[in-house]
Parts: C-alpha cells; structure tokens; sequence
C-alpha cells in the first residue's frame, strides 16, 4: 500500500519538526530554589502542552508537576501568564547540571500568533536541585493520582514506571497528572475533526482553484469510472500531504515561516510562470507530457497503472497552493509539535490532508467518469484556462513593478475575449451574449493597456479620479527616517507609528493600497502619530533586532521614547485597523 510506504516519512519528518530553534528573547528563564522560573511578560502566553524540563547528560531529573493553568487560547489549549515555577528535582547528579527548558510563547489580542517552540539551556549547580523522592514499592499507582495543586509536596511526583524502567538522560516530562481515558479520547476525536476542518477551509483559499482543471485533466485522462477516479485523487492528495509536510518543517527549522516565504518574488514569479504554462496547454498550444519512457515507468502496469503517476503529480502540485495554503498547514504543523506523538502527528497530517482532499477527490471522482470529448469539453478546458492564466497575473500583483501587473492583466483580458468568441460569428441568444461578454474584455484589455502605458512611462493617458489624487498626496505624509519621526513626535507630543515592510511582502502592498489611504485611517494619523515606513528587511534591519520583529508587515505604535505600546502583524483592513489605532 502506498499510504503504509509513505507514513514513516510523515512520521520522521515530525519528529525533527518537534524540536524548535528560533529562541523567543521576551520570555525570562531562570532557576531559584530549586525551581525553574519563567516569566511571561504581559500581553504574552505560554502553552502548557510544550513546556517541559529535561537533562542533557548523565544522571536523572523529575520536574514538575506544572502549576494549574491559568487560561486557555482560542483553539481551547491551556496557556500560562506571568511567573511560572517548575519544581525540578535530581538525583545522580555531580557539579552542575545542564537541563533544558522547553515552552512556546504566543502574542494576544487581534493579530497575535505564536512563535516556534524555543529551547533554552540552563545551567544550575547540582546541589541545587531538590533530592528526588524514594519510590514506594507496590504503591507507584497511589501517588501518580495526587492532585496537581499539592505541588509542595514530594510525594506526588513519584515515576509512573519503576527507576529501571526510565533512560537514562531523560526526564519525566513536566506535565500535571493524565486526563480520563474518556476526556483523552473525546479530545482525540475534537482534534481530529478540527484538522480536517482546517483542510477543508484550506481548499476553499484563491490559490487551489487553479488546481482545479489540472485535477481533472490528470485523473480524467486516465479513464476507468469512478471507483478509478477516486483512487487516483486520494493517491494524488497524498503526494501533496507530503510536499506540505517537507515544506513546512523546512521553514519551521529555518525560523522563517512557511507564509512568509511563499511571498518572495523567488517563490511566487515561477509559480505564475508554471500557471501560464498550464493555462497555454489548456488554451490548446500545446500538450504536457512526461516523455514516454518516465510515463511507462511511473504508470506501470495492471491494478496500480497510474498510481505511482497522480502520486508524482501531487508532489510537484502540492507548493503551488502554498500563497494561501502556508499559513494553515504552518498552524497544524506546530499543532503536531506540541503533541510529541509521532503516530497522531502522522495521523492529524493525513485528516488535514483528506480535508483539503475533499474537493479533489470530488472533482477526480466525477471528471474520470465525463466524456472525454466533443465541443462542450473543449469550451471548458478554454475557460479553466483563462481561470489559470487570471491566477497567474493575481498571484504576483504585488513582488513585480506596476506596469508589468497592468500588462498581465492586458494579456488575461484578451485571452478571455477570444476564449467568449470576439472573433467568431454570433447565432443564437447564447453565442451572441458570449460575445457581448468578450467585447466588454476586449474593451477592458485595452483600458489596463493605456494604463501599463502610464504606469512604465510615468504619464497620464486616462483622466485621474479624486481618490487616486488622494492617494498620492497622503502617500507624502508617510515619513522614512526614524530617529527624525521620533524627534518629530517628543516636539509634537504626538505617538510614532512605524510600518516595517519588506521589498518581497505582499501583504505590505496591501496596506499601502487598501489601509493607509482610507480617509478615516489617514484622519487619525494626522491627529494623533507621526508616521514612518522603514524597510527593515534590507535598509535598517537593525530596527528588526531591536523590537524584535519577524514577519512583515509589522505596524508598531510607540511613544516618542521609542517604547513599544502595542503591535500589529500583518495585513488589517481599514476598520480593522483604525479600530487597532483608536484601542
């Protein structure tokens, strides 16, 4: 079975995305009588389910058991705030002791998100370290149900298996006593169907649809009915389950995120490049093939013909829904980290993947049994790839220059009047609305022409609205020099609102056409802020060091001191984000 082949690479993958780099420098770790301490600062959580004491080295620890939690986040974990203290005890131990704390820390409020699990190392003398606790023979099971409030005691903290039965290096995760069977199962099915809920939403995202008419000509193409259809789709899926999965633990331990990356202009140029390509084949320019060798090879022969090819294809369509897929699979990937279970991480990866499978599984399953001929087919596949080829000019609107933007849509637009029939006689009320349809393209093509014009040679061709005039001149108010917007702002008693941005963002652009100019927005910065965008990927990465910035866009409003009031990442739409300015 490939699923069976295939699950120990999900598997291996998961547990090298278990064990997180990126450090967070806001949460304090230190050791005071004989307890770990971590300090989450306001505004900031910690998780319960990834914080845990470990030794490196010889010798054996026992921490815990962790204070009762405090809160729960959104996806209903618990979360810890302010002082967190961990009891750690030792035994075997000589001179000092090198442990490990472990925790994840996420930011609140709107546009908060959490950072990589963190590792950090702590050295403590081993004298220390409280004594461990003798284990009572033929009593392990009594103590292991002591309350986690009675933290004071030793008593409680007593192995869940006898010492022989511990390795050596490890410690006894910091961890407050086991659910129920009954709650542990009732969780295990909610997480389930919250992953698979999580897929289906990812395949509802702009950048699947494309996939859409790719599916169909390979499974369709392969015949067989349904049944055939179905399968080749699932095995399809799982091509892409595993792409996700490389993918995502690549950016994980890189301590970048998968989202993040899927914005460069590197990532997002060639995608819309292989879209135009697709779009060209099914235009008809051209037919995509494997050369005939690698297609025998991979198709096979009897019940598996095919298998091993919709496998291959999952693969290489896998990254190209990553724009929009990124940032949901990257959330069910630290999800499967926090568990530290290899088998659920694998099985979890599998529900998201039949989730985001639904809708592929559903198109394989009904196009394998369509005819695969006649002019009503010819018409579709015409029309899927002008669907293809509008992603390719959505796809990069923000990481190329504005008149190449406006020259691709020119290009979409013509394709889409010759797709309607600009050129072919018109009989009948439906040929002839198609054609109306392609006189309006063909009208909107040369209007984005004029304006690509305009756009690279910097003149004006069309009449310029009221809005556009506005844009331009709140565009000034923007400043670029930090240290003169924080002088500006102790003159003026005003507050500093930084725009960090990045040359490849794309939700950056977003805010510089969408946010920034409304009219409310751009009324309470004059009120209220000096403003300031600094790209602080490249000109002051500097700043990015000094406030701790990660992802762009982040918008930071501080006092004319430069200290920090509150932050937002990411892109917000206007009312969001003047209710954000006015909170």
């Amino acid at each position: 079975m490939l699923l069976s082949r295939f699950l120990p690479v999900l598997l291996l993958v998961f547990a090298w995305a278990g064990r997180g780099l990126a450090a967070d420098p806001r949460i304090g770790v230190a050791f005071e009588k004989g307890e770990v301490v971590l300090t989450v600062p306001k505004g900031t959580h910690i998780k319960k389910s990834f914080t845990e004491v470990r030794l490196e080295g010889a010798g054996r620890i026992q921490a815990g058991p962790l204070p009762r939690a405090d809160g729960k986040d959104e996806l209903g974990d618990d979360v810890f705030h302010g002082i967190v203290r961990i009891p750690v005890a030792g035994q075997g131990l000589q001179g000092e002791a090198r442990l490990v704390v472990t925790y994840q820390a996420c930011t609140e409020g709107e546009g908060g998100n959490c950072y990589p699990p963190t590792d950090v190392p702590l050295t403590v003398r081993a004298a220390d370290l409280k004594p461990m606790p003798e284990p009572k023979a033929k009593a392990g099971a009594a103590p292991a149900q002591a309350s986690p409030a009675a933290a004071a005691s030793p008593a409680p903290q007593a192995a869940p298996a006898p010492e022989a039965a511990q390795p050596a290096p490890a410690a006894a995760p910091a961890h407050a006593e086991p659910p129920a069977p009954a709650a542990k199962d009732k969780g295990f099915l909610l997480g389930l169907l919250v992953v698979f809920l999580a897929g289906l939403g990812a395949s509802l995202t702009p950048c699947v649809y494309p996939m859409i008419p790719i599916t169909m000509a390979i499974i369709g193409a392969k015949g067989g009915g349904r049944l055939k259809g179905f399968s080749l789709s699932f095995v399809l899926v799982l091509g892409m389950a595993v792409t996700y999965t490389v993918l995502g633990v690549v950016a994980a331990r890189s301590g970048a995120t998968f989202g993040a990356f899927a914005q460069k202009a590197a990532f997002l140029v060639p995608v819309s490049a292989l879209f135009a390509v697709f779009a060209l084949s099914l235009f008809g320019a051209f037919e995509i093939s494997l050369p005939q060798g690698l297609q025998n090879r991979l198709q096979g022969g009897g019940p598996r013909k095919g298998y091993a090819g919709a496998f291959f294809m999952g693969l290489v369509l896998g990254p190209l829904a990553a724009p929009c897929v990124g940032p949901i699979i990257g959330t069910v990937l630290v999800g499967i980290a926090q568990k530290g279970s290899m088998v659920l991480g694998g099985l979890q990866l599998f529900v998201f993947a039949l989730g985001m499978g639904v809708l592929f599984m559903a198109v394989g399953t009904f196009s394998a049994g369509l005819p695969r001929s006649g002019d009503w087919l010819t018409r579709l596949k015409h029309v899927m790839g002008l669907v293809v080829l509008g992603f390719a000019a959505w796809n990069v609107r923000f990481v190329v220059p504005g008149w190449a933007n406006y020259a691709l849509w020119t290009a979409t637009a013509l394709a889409g009047a010759a797709v309607f029939g600009v050129f072919e006689a018109a009989e009948g009320l439906a040929a002839q609305a198609r054609r109306a349809l392609a006189a309006v393209l063909l009208v909107l093509a040369a209007v984005l022409a004029l304006k690509a014009v305009e756009t690279g040679l910097d003149v004006q061709l069309l009449p310029a609205g009221g809005a556009a005039q506005a844009g331009k001149a709140e565009a000034s108010a923007w400043g670029t020099d930090f240290e003169k917007a924080l002088a500006e702002a102790k003159a003026s008693r005003k507050v500093v609102l930084l725009d960090t941005w990045a040359v490849w963002c794309a939700q950056c652009r977003e805010l510089d056409e969408k946010t920034w100019p409304d009219p409310e927005v751009t009324a309470w910065i004059k009120a209220n802020a000096i403003a300031v965008k600094v790209d602080a990927d490249k000109v002051r990465p500097d700043l990015a060091k000094t406030y701790a910035i990660r992802s762009f866009p982040t918008v930071i409003l501080m006092d004319a001191e430069g200290r920090e009031i509150r932050r937002s990442l990411g892109f917000r739409k206007p009312a969001e984000m003047l209710a954000w300015l006015r909170s």
